[in-house]
């Protein structure tokens, strides 16, 4: 397939896009909140041509950049919110916060967004150079760590017209992600009590804490009947404010993950029966909010076929000795086994690279093999409701060394250096590629739609939230 011209343009844009990915790497900001970090994309494209709509499906940060005119629709998905507590000084291999307990890019979506911003630069040059035909649209989706922005645009009606979808995420290794993410349902649940002198009137407390701590009781030993391939996490965000005052308020905040949808919801129903059953033990009264839901991924195999081919005939990237040296020092300071695991891990698939320490296992410079089709992983993303709605695929990039622990501050060392701009710039490429290839040859994008269909046949999407979030949602 015809690579040069795309290939060439992202190159040439390599220093605007480390520019675009470093100020939103140095402004990092949570879902939702990321007024910068939109801004620089949405006027980046802007700038280059593309018509922008804002606040779109209610979210004050996510955004749609179109070019070009009719069939077929390339949507290219974007993210660029951070994650709590992760801020980190840039290129220093230990952990020192630019901000206590600030936000930091420990996810790396400030390569994430920009690669595929960049990627959409890319399909416009080719338009313009009369190379394809057809709409390039970018998404700019906010808040993808509480499993937000896609969810919403997908329930307004922002995929209807789109042919193909193609995304990518920051890693450790180049390779489809073809996996299935679990679905997940996000809800916080709140307790009201009754305030009482804890130690000169116990008995006319309620105490919403207890019933916060039972729930928490009850929903562990759920976890013994559940399917194993089931994770429940919970924080409580409200304990109550003093020991000697019984908590008439008290709130937990809830994920429930599985590897399909009707899976999460059995679960849920489960957790809200113990929600019940907690205040029932206590006296108190409770209310739940859904905050989000996401389906699980939907792989597709003709898009994934296609995403395969661009990596092995563009090859992978090479990095400097400074880059390595950055890596091994990054390296040293993960937990204890983490690199032997991901080792391990490839080498189950048939890829040795060896043992720690040796050439090739800080930075992986080839492109691996797909991962076992249909394979589960713990993790959730957005991204899933995309895939039930259009033909959807995924890829990732090296970003980070091997080993890399997720959401750590490593990570935002690594994706704020040479490292994760190196990858961003493969991403990119390889976006622009397939999406340029989809536009020349229409019997690809027929292929994966059939696909789709069989896949999708009688299980239609039903948004897991109820309303769209305005500008005040609190995650």
């Amino acid at each position: 397939m015809p690579l040069s011209s795309v290939l060439d343009f992202v190159t040439e844009q390599a220093p605007v896009l480390a520019e675009l990915s470093d100020r939103i790497w140095e402004t990092p900001e949570l879902g939702l909140h990321e007024t910068k970090s939109s801004a620089t994309l949405a006027g980046a494209l802007e700038a280059a041509g593309f018509a922008v709509e804002r606040e779109v499906a209610g979210m004050p940060t996510a955004f749609i950049a179109t070019y070009g005119e009719g069939s077929p629709v390339i949507a290219l998905l974007g993210e660029f919110d951070a994650l709590p507590g992760l801020s980190q000084q840039r290129g220093v291999a230990e952990h020192r916060p630019i901000v206590l307990n600030g936000p930091g890019h420990g996810c790396g979506h400030n390569l994430l967004g920009t690669a595929a911003a960049g990627a959409a630069m890319a399909v416009r040059h080719a338009i313009r150079r009369g190379e394809v035909k057809g709409t390039v649209r970018f998404y700019g989706c906010p808040a993808e760590e509480t499993l937000v922005g896609k969810v919403f645009m997908v329930k307004d009606g922002r995929f209807a017209d789109v042919d193909c979808a193609l995304t990518w995420h920051p890693g450790a290794g180049n390779q489809l992600m073809n996996e299935v993410h679990t679905a997940m349902n996000s809800a916080r649940f709140t307790f009201h009590g009754v305030a009482a002198h804890a130690a000169g009137m116990p008995e006319n407390g309620r105490s919403a804490l207890d019933a916060v701590e039972l729930m928490n009781v009850g929903a562990n030993y759920l976890r013994e009947h559940v399917h194993s391939s089931t994770r429940i996490h919970y924080v409580i965000t409200d304990g109550g404010l003093a020991p000697n005052v019984v908590p008439n308020r008290a709130e937990v905040w809830y994920y429930v993950r599985a590897p399909r949808r009707a899976q999460v919801e059995e679960v849920y129903a489960r957790l809200l029966d113990i929600a019940r059953g907690a205040c029932l033990m206590t006296g108190t009264t409770h209310d739940v909010r859904l905050v989000a839901g996401c389906y699980d991924t939907l792989p597709n195999r003709t898009l994934d076929g296609l995403l395969q081919q661009v990596m092995e005939e563009i090859g992978a990237p090479t990095y400097t000795e400074e880059e390595h040296a950055l890596a091994r020092q990054l390296q040293s300071t993960f937990p204890k086994g983490a690199l032997e695991k991901a080792l391990d891990d490839l080498r189950k698939r048939g890829v040795d690279l060896g043992r720690p320490g040796d050439a090739g296992t800080d930075l992986v410079e080839r492109i691996l093999p797909p991962p076992p089709y249909g394979e589960f992983v713990g993790g959730s993303t957005d991204v899933g409701d995309v895939s039930y709605v259009v033909p959807t695929a995924q890829v990732r990039t090296v970003t980070a060394p091997l080993g890399m622990p997720g959401h750590s501050w490593q990570n935002v060392v690594s994706v704020g250096s040479a490292i994760g701009r190196r990858g961003m710039q493969f991403a990119a490429q390889i976006l622009a590629a397939a999406a340029c290839e989809l536009m020349r040859n229409p019997e690809l994008i027929a292929r994966a739609q059939r696909e789709h269909r069989d896949a999708t046949a009688g299980s239609p999407y039903v948004s897991p939230v109820r309303d769209v979030p305005g500008p005040a949602l609190d995650l």
